[in-house]
């Protein structure tokens, strides 16, 4: 049986990174955001564009705008960053599966890996757990995603020619 195994790579060294971070609930989204930059440092970026956005809302239409560069300026992989506290309403459910979708639909769409650093908790402890405390940071855990699905679909990509 020929059985060939393709795997991620974690390395930034010569790819535009875009991380796109929210405002709303800037305690924690600040925290993700320092996490990521750490991250991506930590794995020789040195081409990164921080995009602030208002809320998390606003992640998918800033994606797309930076999708929507020439070759030579658009992201190898975006970073979303957001907090939307869950409350007592659907409305932060309805938000997060929005956004979710909107972005799987840019990545699938684009074949430009956008990975998922959105805290969707039920408190704001659970949301500063998340971003630094006791769970470590998504932040990071965003950028390894990213960079690790960039590597895979850049192989495929080069075992397709």
């Amino acid at each position: 049986m020929n059985v060939k195994t393709i795997s991620g790579r974690m390395s930034a060294e010569g790819k535009r990174i875009a991380v796109v971070v929210s405002r709303w609930n800037e305690l924690v989204t600040k925290q993700l955001l320092e996490g990521a930059l750490d991250e991506l440092d930590r794995f020789g970026a040195t081409d990164v564009e921080v995009v602030r956005i208002p809320g998390t809302w606003e992640a998918p239409v800033a994606a797309k705008a930076l999708l929507d560069r020439p070759a030579g300026r658009r992201p190898h992989a975006i970073v979303a960053l957001g907090c939307i506290l869950q409350g007592e309403t659907p409305h932060a459910r309805l938000l997060s599966s929005d956004v979710a979708n909107a972005l799987m639909g840019l990545q699938v769409a684009s074949g430009v890996p956008i990975s998922w650093g959105v805290l969707t908790p039920d408190t704001a402890e659970q949301a500063l757990d998340r971003s630094g405390m006791k769970h470590g940071n998504k932040g990071r855990e965003a950028v390894q995603a990213a960079l690790e699905s960039l590597s895979v679909v850049e192989q495929i990509r080069a075992s397709n020619r």
